[in-house]
């Protein structure tokens, strides 16, 4: 039988990945610093940090049953956004890989690799994306980390012999609070505490910008997709829900969702928000029998991305950032996601594990 490591595992994507392999029948090794809570289903957990060089060789050496990687970890420096040029996180990010795969085919049977990239991949941060963007389009040379871990895994394919799949998913919702890119953690904690405060759920962001998202079990079974699919071996492809849609527009649904009304726009800093509102949180976990969670605990990094997301301080809509889900489509996996029902769904997922309040 296959065996599957999944790296990032406590992540959005790594624990979509473990459990769309596991639902499979797949033998799953889940490597993540943190235990994965939220993967279903038996699999094998090994604690490991990727920045430890010595640590990767020892677990890359107690194995020799493992023969498919996805490889979704990824460091990030405090604040986010200025971090995705940052020479020391680029070269972080380059060394965690390198630290793992080297070992990982010296003592396993590695057949394929599947890694994540995203959009950012088109250069959107430092000129306009062209609409849509494609895989084929030639590289935007910008500071990033994608370009040397991509270069370097396609070099390692070829003496290591394995195969390799690049995918690039567009705004991943899912479950999982804590993380660096996750907003319904985000967006019902906001709401919470504007409940709390006696304030109506008024969308904090600036002007309209249209976005895509992808569920993260979509982007899981991708990855399964992926490594039972010859197809899609040395191929790279976007991935969202296949639609696009206005947070305007959904925050009704979304309001409705939490049990919460809506109000009229109040452009907020979401993260300078979430950072003043640690003590009423506190409050709020007692008050409603929550997890004991420090509000930092449930949004991670991701009240800074929820400021990106929702163009807080914009007066004008930024360039569009579409992206193509044309070839991965054509090439057999179809798989879709109602966008609304996707962040209504997550935010139900986090009531219901007492993440945060049910009005």
């Amino acid at each position: 039988m296959a065996t599957v490591l999944v790296v990032g595992a406590s992540g959005l994507v790594g624990t979509a990945a473990a459990n769309s392999f596991i639902a499979a029948g797949w033998d799953v090794i889940a490597a993540s610093r943190r235990f994965p809570e939220l993967i279903q289903g038996t699999f094998t957990h090994v604690s490991l940090d990727l920045q430890d060089q010595g640590a990767c060789q020892r677990f890359a050496s107690s194995r020799s049953d493992l023969t498919h990687v996805v490889y979704t970890a990824v460091f990030e420096l405090p604040g986010l956004i200025a971090g995705w040029s940052d020479p020391v996180q680029i070269k972080t990010n380059d060394q965690m890989l390198r630290n793992l795969i080297e070992p990982l085919v010296t003592h396993n049977n590695i057949q394929h690799i599947t890694l994540l990239q995203g959009t950012k991949a088109y250069g959107g941060a430092v000129q306009p994306m062209r609409v849509p963007a494609r895989e084929s389009q030639a590289r935007i040379e910008h500071p990033n980390f994608y370009w040397l871990q991509e270069d370097y895994l396609r070099d390692k394919s070829v003496s290591a012999q394995f195969t390799l799949t690049i995918l690039r998913p567009q705004l991943i919702v899912g479950p999982n609070h804590g993380v660096v890119m996750n907003l319904p953690p985000v967006i019902g904690a906001y709401a919470a505490l504007r409940h709390e405060a006696g304030e109506l759920f008024s969308f904090p962001g600036g002007a309209d910008w249209v976005w895509e998202a992808v569920d993260a079990r979509l982007v899981g079974d991708a990855c399964l997709w992926a490594a039972t699919n010859k197809v899609s071996h040395g191929e790279t492809y976007n991935l969202t829900n296949g639609e696009v849609f206005l947070w305007r527009d959904m925050w009704p649904e979304i309001a409705k969702a939490l049990g919460v009304e809506i109000g009229p726009d109040e452009p907020t800093d979401i993260a300078k928000y979430m950072e003043e509102k640690e003590e009423v949180w506190a409050e709020l976990v007692q008050k409603y029998g929550l997890e004991p969670t420090t509000l930092k605990e449930i949004v991670g990094e991701s009240h800074h991305y929820a400021n990106l997301c929702f163009g807080y301080g914009s007066t004008v809509s930024p360039p569009p950032t579409y992206v193509s889900t044309v070839k991965i489509k054509q090439a057999g996996f179809t798989e879709t996601y109602d966008s609304e029902l996707s962040f209504c769904h997550w935010l139900g997922d986090l009531q219901d594990r007492k993440i945060i309040p049910t009005f």
